[in-house]
């Protein structure tokens, strides 16, 4: 495999990538094909980062739950007739999958989509739903990258790269333009890094129509290359990612995104997991919008303080919404647990199922919400003649919940062995 080794000097300029002009061309190309999403204001995630203003650019309630199907058709569009009868391949986390499985659709043409293990379900059955032959090789992107390179060679189909292509980087341009016509006065825009294929676009839009906006790009702690590789002029590849944010967890930039991003973005800074389990909550509860982890990751980075917005005007993309309601539901748990919202604990209890009465009315009286009881699985540290109990506890801050934990404490026959508030409070600080 190759490392993908391209320095500072030997990179094309980003002016002979993809220009404003390539974005307005893709814009025209998509009319009708893409939907103009929203951008909706945020006080609650603007009050949190001392913002003047925080706008939300959805493109979670995009076609395919995504921005992937903008670059995908304008690429595919402009295929020739002779290679749009052989058909397509592509590689992808799952996003792109559905985007270039979309496109073929509409354009009618065959597509093989080749994924790694890691791709939740829910992407694979949607990219089926599209049409596509769909292929799982490889327990990371950069092997199935691989494998649908060798499909292209030998099955004569048109490789249909996620990022490192200047008509995909064009089309998802598109999602600037609509931004600097909607936000005309923005100052920030935050946007996920993966490849760099959608900051690339994005920048190029934005910086041809104000020089002066600022780009930031967002990545996760597991998946943090693109400041690497600025910070030595060249591209740096990681040896492994470890995110729940999989829709972004590349390994590298590439030849045109390392160009154009080294040219056009003017930060890049990075989020753990927890700020991202922390953003998907707070997108759930506050914006009422449904996002995965790699599209929270803009919202991460405003919560968690990675970059200074203060007094600022800003617009963070929400990439992408292609997420189990499993997992959402797991990862705003965690959220609200990190945001000193909810909270478990375990009990010893003089018997079960007896206390479970006293146990509902002590949270009731106290305000909280019991989201479950069970009993635990004794453990040699349990006293032998008392009952181990697991409660889960929803609350409006920690000083609530800890009110709620002092009512089950007081209860005859009770006793808090442990609780998860106190280390969660103070690994992410203060409440929302």
């Amino acid at each position: 495999m190759s490392d993908g080794r391209v320095t500072g000097e030997s990179a094309p300029p980003a002016s002979e990538i993809v220009t404003a002009e390539d974005v307005a061309d893709a814009h025209e190309r998509l009319d009708g094909v893409v939907h103009r999403t929203p951008l909706d204001s945020s006080r609650t995630i603007a009050g949190r980062c001392g913002a003047e203003r925080v706008d939300l650019k959805l493109e979670n309630v995009q076609r395919t739950g995504s921005f992937k199907i903008r670059g995908a058709y304008n690429a595919m569009a402009q295929l020739p007739e002779s290679v749009r009868e052989r058909g397509v391949v592509a590689s992808s986390a799952g996003n792109h999958a559905q985007g270039v499985a979309l496109a073929g659709d509409l354009l009618g043409i065959d597509t093989t989509i080749v994924v790694p293990e890691i791709t939740p379900a829910v992407k694979i059955d949607a990219t089926r739903g599209y049409g596509a032959d769909v292929v799982v090789e490889g327990d990371l992107y950069e092997e199935s990258y691989e494998h649908a390179l060798r499909l292209a060679d030998e099955e004569g189909l048109e490789f249909v790269h996620p990022f490192d292509d200047a008509a995909v980087i064009a089309g998802q341009g598109t999602v600037g333009r609509e931004l600097a016509a909607d936000a005309p006065d923005v100052d920030t825009v935050l946007v996920s890094i993966g490849g760099g294929g959608l900051i690339s676009g994005i920048a190029t839009a934005l910086k041809a129509r104000d020089p002066d906006v600022r780009v930031v790009g967002v990545q996760p702690e597991g998946a943090a290359h693109a400041k690497p590789s600025l910070e030595a002029d060249e591209i740096r590849m990681l040896s492994e990612v470890d995110t729940v944010a999989e829709g972004i967890a590349d390994a590298r930039l590439l030849e045109r995104t390392f160009a154009v991003v080294r040219d056009r973005v003017d930060d890049v800074v990075s989020v753990d997991d927890a700020d991202l389990a922390v953003a998907t909550a707070v997108l759930a509860e506050r914006a009422k919008t449904v996002a995965e982890p790699a599209g929270a990751a803009p919202v991460a980075a405003l919560l968690s303080g990675a970059v200074d917005v203060e007094g600022e005007r800003v617009a963070a993309v929400v990439s992408g919404g292609n997420v189990g309601l499993s997992e959402h539901a797991e990862l705003t748990r965690v959220g609200m647990e990190a945001l000193g919202r909810a909270a478990e604990a375990r009990l010893e209890t003089d018997g079960w199922p007896a206390v479970l009465g006293d146990l509902s009315e002590a949270v009731a009286a106290s305000g909280a919400e019991l989201d479950s009881v069970e009993r635990a699985a004794r453990t040699a540290a349990d006293e032998p003649n008392r009952v181990p109990v697991e409660v889960r506890l929803d609350g409006s801050g920690p000083d609530h919940l800890a009110d709620a934990l002092d009512s089950l404490a007081a209860l005859d026959g009770v006793e808090v062995v442990s609780h998860s508030l106190d280390e969660r409070v103070g690994e992410s600080g203060d409440s929302a």
